[in-house]
């Protein structure tokens, strides 16, 4: 499994996050039905660390297991 912030997006925005704005490298994703705002580094097409993506996901209410 890829940990690429390409893939990360794919899978906030299949559940319900939409791309708010950005600064930078750093992509401010946001849900309105949760209320929930994330933010995901985007450094190129490079894996992030499995904490910063597993992390990400804890934020955002998703299960890891449900992928």
């Amino acid at each position: 499994m890829s940990r690429s912030a390409k893939d990360l997006i794919k899978i906030l925005e299949k559940n319900g996050f939409v791309f708010k704005r950005s600064k930078g490298s750093h992509h401010l994703y946001y849900n309105s039905s949760s209320n929930k705002t994330v933010i995901v580094p985007v450094h190129g097409n490079n894996d992030m660390p499995k904490g910063t993506y597993y992390g990400i996901l804890k934020q955002a209410d998703i299960d890891k297991n449900d992928l």
